[in-house]
């Protein structure tokens, strides 16, 4: 494996931003949230809520990764612009580590970007020496995971890391299970290996909307977060909030107006939550087999509702 050393450059001014509102090796270290387009993020709940994050919120970069040696163009070709003869823009790929501030200005980190694509190990060892540089506290990830859940009932969480009970009330879904790897997921074990605090959240969302946005799993993550890190965000969670009302009631509306399939599906599925939920948690959903249409039959109708909802917004 090569210098990891060569997969990152710091920010000078960032760096020292860092240093300065943190208070030097005397005080307690920043919280670091990340996480990375690519994976699965059902409902695109780590998405929505990096973009809340970000979105209008001062920030400083403090260090940038290499994203010509991390990013395969090929596999996700980034966007670029043409106007009448030429070309005009081209939207470079970042992977980026950012400072930023809570409402009672606590600092804290916030890595994101495209997953990277090649030397996963080589990014794990830079950014552990990232982690222990700017002595982190907490690294914290998140994303969304498809279910066989209902979005009438509350949203489930499966916590994991070697900091899990951070989320108490929460089960694990699998004693074990083997599934296909992520940059996220290497990273949380590396850092746990290497003695350093790690916490995962994965929020679980109906099957049935998984490839459409779904603030509540959003939502819930971040409170999931917040109390877990001590964060004060009330801009990013009243946002969120006021989302997913909206997204509640025009789903309402839509079942409503009478597709009897997407009503039986949805009938079905609290009927097993809640026959599930008197014994044990949510999280044994998935262990349950049952006879309903597949998620890409449902997630059909309801990406016609939400598409033709996003139109109607942008008409306005």
């Amino acid at each position: 494996m090569r210098d990891p050393q060569e997969l990152y450059a710091w920010e000078p001014g960032g760096l020292a931003a860092v240093d300065e509102a943190t208070g030097g090796s005397g005080s307690a270290g920043p919280v670091l949230i990340y996480h990375f387009e690519g994976f699965i993020d059902a409902g695109e709940t780590g998405g929505q809520l990096v973009e809340e994050l970000l979105d209008g919120r001062p920030s400083t970069v403090v260090a940038r990764f290499d994203h010509d040696r991390l990013v395969d163009y090929r596999a996700r070709r980034p966007v670029m612009t043409f106007r009448r003869d030429r070309w005009t823009r081209y939207e470079t790929p970042a992977i980026e580590l950012r400072l930023l501030h809570d409402a009672t200005h606590q600092p804290f980190l916030v890595l994101s970007g495209p997953e990277p694509d090649v030397e996963w190990e080589g990014f794990c060892a830079a950014v552990r020496q990232v982690v222990e540089r700017l002595r982190v506290r907490l690294a914290v990830s998140f994303h969304g995971i498809p279910m066989g859940v209902p979005h009438t009932r509350p949203v489930g969480l499966t916590p994991h890391g070697n900091r899990a009970d951070l989320v108490p009330g929460h089960r694990g879904v699998f004693d074990e299970a083997q599934v296909p790897g992520s940059a996220a997921a290497l990273l949380e074990l590396r850092l746990a290996e290497a003695g350093h605090d790690v916490l995962g959240v994965a929020a679980h969302v109906p099957h049935y909307i998984a490839r459409s946005r779904y603030p509540d799993a959003a939502l819930v993550v971040l409170e999931a977060v917040t109390a877990a890190t001590g964060l004060v965000l009330p801009d990013a969670t009243h946002a969120l909030r006021s989302r997913a009302l909206k997204t509640q009631d025009e789903i309402e509306r839509e079942l409503a107006e009478g597709d009897s399939e997407l009503v039986a599906v949805v009938r079905g599925l609290e009927q097993q939550y809640d026959a599930i939920a008197g014994v044990t948690t949510r999280g044994s959903l998935v262990a349950e087999p049952v006879e309903l249409p597949s998620a890409d039959e449902l997630g059909e109708v309801f990406e016609r509702f939400l598409a033709e909802r996003e139109d109607g917004e942008g008409e306005q």
